[in-house]
Order: C-alpha cells, then structure tokens, then sequence
C-alpha cells in the first residue's frame, strides 16, 4: 500500500527536513505549555516530582541472566521499564514546569540509559548471533524495547535540546551518538530483523511497533538527510510486509490486548509520515486502515471488557490518545467518542496522559477538543470478522445490559495463538459468566517449544470438547471449515466444522458446533458429532468466575466478588441428559489472572455416560434471577 502510492523517490519531495519539522510545541515554547489545563499540569509535574525523588535502579548482568537461568522476565523487565517511565515523567515535567528543576534528574535517566550495555531485554536477546544469554556489545541488535528507548531518547531531545544542551553539549551528542551505534546504522544497514519482514516470515505487533519507534528516531535524530529519506523508505517497505496480508476485515488475531501495539501503532506511523510530510501522506481514505481501527471498539464488551481471545486480558482499557486520535483521522465518530470514554475512565483531567512520549504529546495538545467530545461506548449490536473468523453479538446496540456472546473459528496457528478453535464466551448484563481465561505473565516457556504445556493455550482449559483426553493441535492446519455467520433481529449464530482442529488420534469424523444468541432470551450451544468409534471419555469444558451450583438438569452460576468494584455474572446453564457436571476449583497464583478473576475460576466438566460414537448436545445459557451475591472476594 505505502510504496507504491508513494515510491521512495518521491520521498525527498514529500517529507519535510528536519529543522522544518516542528511535530509538538518545544519546552522552550512556553506559551503553548502553559495553555494546558491547569489539572493535568500539576499531575504531570507531580509525576515528575515523585520520579525525581526516586532512585535509579541497578540492573546488574545476572539480573539480566534470569530469563536463560530460571526464565523469569519481571525481575530485570521491572527495574528495567520502571527506568524508561520515571524518565518520560521527568522530560514532561519539566515541559509543564519551565523551571529547570528537573533537568539534573533527566540528564542522570539519559546518561544511565546511554550506558546500559542493550536496549532491549533479554528475552528478546536471541536477535543476536550469539544468541540468549548476556548481550554482545559488538553487535546492536532492534528488538521492541530498544525501539522505544531510542524513540524516548529522540523525543527527549526534541523537546529539551536547548535545555539539555546548557548542562552539557554532551547530553545531546551522547543520545545522537548512541542511537546511531544502536539503532539507526543497524536498521538501515540490516535486512535480517525479522520484524522488518524481508526474509518471508509472517509478521505480527512487532512490525509496527519497531518501525513506529525506528521512524520517529531517523525523523528526529538522522542529520544526513539522504539516510533519512532512505530510512523513511526502508521503514515504509517493511510496514507493508504487515499491512498488505492483513485481513481486510480489520480483525487482530492477537486480540485486543495487543491491538494497542498492532493497528495502534501502525496508526503512530501513520502519523508520523503524515506530519513529517505536511500530510501530504495520507493513506487514512483506504478502507483496510479504517476497518483496522474500527475493531477495538468491535470487540468491546462493556465497561474495562474485552474480547480476550489469544494473548489478551479481558480487562483493559485502551489508550485514549490512539483511539481518539484515529477516530477523528478516519471521521469515525464512535471512535473517537470511544476514545473520550477511555479518556474518562482513565481520568487523564486528573491523573495526566500516559503512555510513551510519543503517545502523551499528541493528546495533551488535543485536551480541549476532547473535553468537547462526548464519551461513549459504541457497542455495535453485531461484529463479525469473516477472515479471522470472530464473531460478536448482543442483544441491542448500545449497551451492555442483557446476553454477549463472542465466538471464534480460526486456526492454532495464530499470532499468540491459545488451541482454541470454536471456542465461546457469554456475558450478562456486562459481567462475565463464561470466561476465556487469558494468559499468565509471560516467562521463558511462553514463547518456547513448551508453550502448550501452559494449561491457558490448551483446549481442555477452554470452553471446548476434549475426546479420550485428546485436545486440539497447535499449527495452522488444525483449523475451523464450512463456517457459516448469520445475523438478523431475532438472533445471531455461528456454525463450524471443528474436526480439522483436533489431531487424527482423537478419530472425529465430523464436529459441527453452533453458537446463537437468541436476542433477549438465551445463548444456546449445540455439538453434533460423529466419531469412528466409541471413546472411552468425552467430556465438555466450561469455565467461569462464578460460583456454581449444581442441581438437576441445570447450573447456577452465582455473581461472586472479583474485586472490590467487580463481581461475575448470574446466569443458568440448562444441560442435556446424558452429560454429568462436575466442577473444578482452578487456584490461580498468577497476579495478572488474578488481578482479573480474583483468585480462581472454576471449570464445569460435563462428561458423557456411555458415551457414543455419534450424537448431539444443545446448552442453553440464559439470564439468571436475582439473588445475593455468593462468597467473598477471593
């Protein structure tokens, strides 16, 4: 899409030079600084003032070492990201102030970060050809992290050269000096980052989210301007290794949590090229753009929930500079109103903007038409996503109150893949009661051979059938056929084939599910299969935060604390004879699963008696009748 609307020897013609290019009002700027509301001002140099009194954490090589020794990631990730936050609150602070009272303390964070031997962290150091272990000096390799150092170091700069510039002439040369050594020289001159897409290997979030860092830094930093043309040029090849094969339908296969750092920061880079150009780069008119937008609020649920199919919380909101921003780029209304609800729920007038620097500047530039901006939740009656397969649906437009369902075909080839191919969710009235548990804190194994040892990426733990203790196969062929979507004012359904996703051992000749949303009354699920013999086991999985009770020919799930402000769904689940419940206690010591569902989830087993080698099973999930909530928060 990008080159050929924009071949690189139009470049030099179309971007600005970099003395031309005044993205953001400077520090030195002050009128445009002091213009901010007074509320977000004082937030953001309290931020800064509690950074500053802060110590700088050390990070010592076998810190570092943990991921290859134990494959911890949080010990070093914390001290390590905790450097680049207090950092950016201390640069923003200063803008906001004008004082000079910061700027000790964000030479010292500039200084520390310029002497760290790698930018990146060390799960991602295999980048190198001396692979994992402790980073070799010699050879700067781009991972995501050392992307956003350079870019924070870049926008630092930015904003602050002068100021910097009066402590020491120094400051400056070390930050160009060293995002050249690091990352610009690496990026211009190597092909072989798969990130970049050139070698065929199918890429993901890290495509636009290196590239959104590695443009910000060649627009700012490059002072040959013939290497940042052909920066800018490589940069916009390698987007379109991620923008040409992504499904027209707009849909991120790696779930909303990672949509922030997919089509988010595809749109960064889209505005980056747009501003960096006087916008005479403008893709925002294709409608592959629009719809990639589009599905954030597609997938929203209500309130903090998402559709958290892959590596995705159910529990999020997203960053309100982004999806304000692209909403009124692409003249997208909910969108943008979208964005002013997040904008609101994230208390932005009170508590400041977040994010990376990049992400804050444009915002706290856009606050009055923000606050002139509506808040709104769009939630569109229906979604469907016919190349990802994903299907979402309420009972009306607009609001949460009633049945959602979201459902999904596929394949367990995804990017952040989870075996989960036919897969379900149901909530009532906004809160959960058939849950996708997510994803525990990444470490060593998530991204290894091991991956699907992890009991969140087996089928078994999703709401899925397992035969003879046979669950489904990761790889692209085990994959949903014959999917059929339909949707009309009465109900909305999705039917598939999901023997293709189970491996030939589990001997399914044929697994048709269906999944419909009978508007304003019940989500019913149907299985009807054929199996080419008997199993001795056949069993359905069911998992929800809520506690369960069992009675004849039904379960009640019960609303129960998840944390202070949070309780899970009621709702009945109407069973067929010949499936016998049982339910699991699933202790949950991860604090991200349990910062969402409190400190378990449970899975109802339904197992077959006699099971036969051919048969179908239809459960109806409806709206449960009022009643005290049970437990206590746990």
């Amino acid at each position: 899409m990008l080159v050929s609307l924009y071949p690189a020897d139009r470049l030099p013609g179309l971007l600005l030079s970099q003395v031309d290019w005044h993205p953001f009002p400077r520090a030195s700027q002050r009128t445009a600084w002091e213009a901010l509301p007074d509320s977000v001002r004082r937030a953001h140099i309290r931020r800064g003032e509690q950074a500053a009194a802060t110590p700088w954490e050390v990070l010592p090589a076998t810190r570092f070492l943990d991921f290859v020794r134990t494959g911890d990631r949080a010990r070093y990730e914390n001290a390590y990201f905790a450097r680049r936050s207090r950092l950016a609150d201390l640069v923003i602070a200063e803008c906001m102030e004008g004082q000079g009272r910061f700027l000790d303390a964000i030479v010292d964070g500039i200084w520390l970060v310029c002497e760290e031997t790698y930018w990146g962290v060390p799960a991602h150091v295999n980048l190198q050809r001396a692979g994992r272990g402790l980073p070799d000096v010699t050879e700067p390799t781009v991972d995501l992290f050392a992307g956003e150092t350079v870019a924070l170091l870049a926008w630092a700069l930015y904003l602050l050269h002068t100021e910097l510039a009066a402590v020491s002439p120094l400051v400056p040369a070390r930050i160009l000096t060293e995002a050249q050594r690091r990352v610009l020289a690496p990026c211009l001159a190597r092909d072989d980052f798969w990130w970049m897409g050139f070698d065929g290997r199918r890429v993901n979030n890290w495509n636009p989210w290196c590239n959104s860092n590695w443009l910000a830094a060649a627009l700012l930093l490059e002072t040959d301007p013939a290497r940042r043309v052909a920066a800018v040029a490589k940069s916009m090849r390698s987007l379109d290794r991620f923008i040409d094969p992504y499904p027209r339908d707009g849909g991120c296969d790696e779930g909303p949590g990672y949509w922030a750092r997919a089509a988010a920061s595809l749109f960064d880079c889209l505005e980056l090229l747009h501003s960096a150009s006087n916008g005479a780069i403008d893709v925002y008119g294709e409608p592959l753009v629009q719809q990639m937008g589009r599905y954030i609020y597609r997938v929203h649920l209500g309130g903090r929930y998402f559709v958290n199919f892959a590596d995705a919380p159910a529990l999020g909101v997203p960053c309100p500079s982004v999806v304000y921003r692209y909403g009124r780029r692409i003249g997208d209304g909910d969108l943008a109103a979208f964005g002013a609800w997040a904008a609101q729920e994230l208390g932005i007038f009170g508590n400041g903007v977040g994010d990376s620097l990049y992400r804050q500047l444009p915002l706290l530039f856009a606050l009055d038409e923000l606050a002139r901006t509506t808040p709104a939740q769009p939630l569109p009656r229906d979604a469907w996503f016919d190349q990802i397969q994903v299907m979402v649906a309420r009972d009306q437009a607009r609001t949460s109150a009633g049945l959602c369902v979201a459902a999904k075909g596929g394949h367990n080839a995804e990017s952040h893949n989870h075996n989960d191919v036919g897969h379900f969710i149901v909530y009532v009235d906004g809160a959960p009661a058939i849950v996708d548990a997510g994803v525990e804190r990444y470490t060593a194994k998530t991204f290894s051979a091991q991956r699907y040892e992890i009991w969140t990426m087996q089928s078994a733990y999703h709401n899925l059938p397992t035969i003879n203790g046979i669950q489904q196969a990761p790889g692209e062929r085990y994959a949903a056929c014959a999917v059929q979507y339909h949707s009309d004012d009465q109900q909305a359904s999705l039917q598939l084939e999901l023997a293709g996703a189970y491996p030939p051992a589990a001997d399914i000749d044929s697994w048709v599910r269906r999944v419909v949303l009978r508007r304003g009354v019940a989500v019913e699920l149907s299985d009807r299969f054929t199996l080419r013999s008997a199993p001795a086991e056949l069993a359905l999985s069911l998992l929800t935060p809520c506690q369960v009770e069992l009675e004849p020919g039904r379960a009640e799930l019960l609303p129960r604390p998840l944390d202070d402000q949070r309780t899970s769904a009621r709702a009945t689940i109407e069973l067929p004879s010949g499936l016998v419940p049982k339910v699991e206690t699933l202790e949950l010591a991860d604090e991200g699963l349990a910062r969402v569902w409190g400190r378990r989830l449970f899975r109802i087993l339904l197992v077959a008696t006699a099971p036969p080698s051919r048969g179908e099973w239809t459960l109806r999930i409806a709206p449960g009748t009022s009643g005290t909530v049970a437990g206590a928060c746990c």
